[in-house]
């Protein structure tokens, strides 16, 4: 059956159209969308292609390495806490001093932590123009100014610095620059280093700069802050003929350009900059392929035809595991079948809204009800069934055991391993709850079979359906629901749900913001059931505010048994990301935890199939 979908006219194909890829110099990659941008507000959206070619036209200050726990350089070069006078807080072989830094700054009269970032010298903007600090300070000060930006995002990523406006109105300076107060704050920056020295002061949390670091994109002050106003915003979905034309002619930083001439509906061209200031060890280019091609297919099927047939090199979309078999059977195919990093969990709405409250929904608020639903979940099937074998066991703690240092296995202990004893400890604790059953085993409540809905991507059916194989075990009907096109604001931020499945990532470089987002904030986050915990808020807060690096790294741990019993966000597994390019022309492809293989490690290290 699957080989038979596969064969479709290639007519067919959005923007492929027999091209077979005439230019050796181009990569052509297919990506299943339901359709391409038009333009390129530069903090776009997380949907589809967009954040991908944002982060190929712009930079952030730096990138995060999780592997070495380290800021590698981009638009920044190197970066510190300093003290009041601006100096570096180092030990002697260079790295955070973490017992002085916490001396300095335990002082009650910091409310802030001060930190140095040094940018390279040496970078342009794609129009030739100079990128300095004063682009740095503006983008971040455009980012913390929602009636500028009219960018919640923003917000989010600026939480944690110390520069706050209130309706436009700056009321809290926290950025400095030679031009702009470095001076009076104390910071002395010599005049041949006023381009390239900015400070920032954020909240006294160590993982306070990884947002501002990693997330902001860094734009051109030049171009954007002659026409962004309060009545032309930069996040516009009415913008005005020079909002428009900036959109849709980006200026960035980042190593790539769009060719706006090539680009449209069906493709996306962008060209790589022979300027860029980051390169290989050896001054070489640090990306090997001068243009990637980006073509648009509509379903998945298509595009998979398209890529055995040769009409491009890369499908940068992960798919399912079931065409593992098929892609083993082609030649001149590498199958990037890269480790996951999202865990798959199933959420459950334990304290909706008043108005959303009803006896079904009550039963979830017992976490007792909640744990004999987890214990129904058997993570080894649903691997087997629903991911092929693509994927691993996922920890309860949501803490992935691959980050040896800060995965906790207590969080496993829990309950019992066997599957078999874990459902007759899940009967019995149901048996105490709801112990009538229908003429089908369900159990009842008043009378009424207990039945939730689970909602879902049309491509999570799968998953409802082994989870109700599963929880038939205990006597609990589930159903798939569909979560539609925008599910935060239908159902999530409004209690309309009994449950959802929802993808998680923690690691040391998030859990300060993710942590609150997902288990204390209520509103419009991450904490979709409305989690009120106190002895769990209690030791996130202390986590996240706790300058001693140490007492960090226990409170990280000892929050993953909380996690876990809470029976909140329950884990069904973390899939592995399953990518494939052709190797005809272009080798040296590099498999990357959770990516697909058109990764920044592939692209550079490409380099051209000789005599093809």
């Amino acid at each position: 059956l699957l080989v038979g979908l596969l064969v479709v006219p290639l007519a067919g194909c959005q923007g492929g159209r027999g091209s077979h890829r005439p230019d050796p110099n181009t990569l052509y990659v297919g990506s299943v969308q339901s359709s391409f941008p038009s333009a390129y507000m530069p903090w776009l959206s997380r949907e589809g292609i967009a954040p991908t070619i944002a982060g190929m036209l712009y930079d952030s200050l730096f990138s995060y390495d999780e592997v070495t726990d380290s800021y590698l350089p981009a638009i920044g070069k190197e970066w510190y806490y300093v003290d009041e006078d601006g100096e570096p807080i180092l030990t002697a072989d260079g790295s955070i001093d973490y017992a002085r830094l916490e001396e300095i700054y335990s002082d009650p009269k910091y409310d802030y932590l001060a930190v140095k970032v040094v940018i390279h010298d040496n970078i342009t903007w794609s129009d030739g123009v100079p990128l300095t600090v004063e682009d740095i300070y503006y983008s971040f000060d455009l980012a913390a100014n929602h009636a500028l930006s009219n960018h919640a995002g923003a917000l989010a990523w600026t939480s944690d610095l110390k520069h706050k406006y209130t309706n436009g109105v700056l009321v809290q300076k926290g950025i400095f620059t030679y031009e702009r107060g470095a001076l009076e704050q104390g910071y002395y920056i010599a005049p041949d280093e006023k381009d390239t020295v900015i400070y920032f002061h954020v909240n006294k949390v160590l993982g306070a700069v990884t947002p501002l670091f990693t997330s902001v994109l860094i734009l051109p002050r030049h171009i954007w802050e002659p026409v962004v106003t309060p009545q032309n915003q930069l996040n516009s979905s009415a913008p005005n003929e020079e909002l428009l034309y900036r959109y849709t002619h980006p200026v960035g930083s980042g190593a790539w350009v769009l060719d706006t001439e090539q680009s449209g509906s069906q493709q996306i061209v962008l060209h790589r900059r022979k300027d860029y200031h980051l390169t290989k060890d050896d001054g070489s280019p640090l990306y090997a392929v001068d243009t990637i091609k980006f073509v648009l297919y509509q379903e998945q099927n298509v595009a998979i035809y398209a890529l055995l047939k040769g009409h491009i090199d890369v499908l940068d979309s992960s798919v399912s595991s079931n065409y593992l078999l098929l892609f083993a059977k082609e030649k001149d195919l590498f199958v990037c079948n890269a480790p996951g990093t999202f865990t798959q969990t199933l959420v459950f709405n334990l304290n909706p809204v008043t108005s959303e409250r009803n006896p079904m929904r009550n039963l979830l608020a017992n976490a007792e009800f909640r744990k004999a639903m987890a214990l129904a979940i058997n993570q080894d099937e649903l691997i087997k069934n629903v991911l092929d074998g693509a994927g691993v066991w996922a920890s309860a703690g949501l803490m992935r055991p691959a980050l040896e240092e800060f995965y906790n296995p207590q969080a496993d202990s829990l309950l019992p391993s066997d599957y078999e004893q874990r459902l007759a400890l899940a009967n019995s604790i149901l048996d105490q709850i709801a112990p009538d059953k229908d003429g089908d085993g369900y159990r009842l409540l008043n009378g009424q079979r207990i039945s939730f809905k689970i909602l879902g991507t049309p491509r999570e059916q799968d998953v409802v359906s082994f989870l109700q194989i599963q929880f038939q075990k205990i006597g609990i009907d589930v159903q798939y629901a569909p979560k539609g096109a925008q599910p935060e604001s239908t159902y999530l931020y409004t209690s309309k749900f009994d449950l959802t499945l929802q993808g998680v990532i923690f690691s040391l470089s998030n859990v300060d913001i993710m942590y609150p987002a997902h288990f204390s904030t209520l509103g419009r986050t991450s904490n979709y059931g409305r989690l009120v915990n106190e002895q769990l808020n209690a030791a996130i807060e202390e986590m996240r505010y706790t300058l001693n690096l140490n007492r960090k790294y226990e409170l990280i741990k000892q929050i993953q048994p909380m996690i876990a019993q809470v029976y909140y966000k329950v884990p069904l597994y973390t899939a592995n990301v399953i990518s494939v390019a052709r190797t005809d022309r272009f080798t040296g492809y590099q498999v990357v935890e959770g990516a697909t293989v058109l990764n920044s490690a592939s692209l550079q290290n490409l380099r051209r199939v000789e005599g093809r």
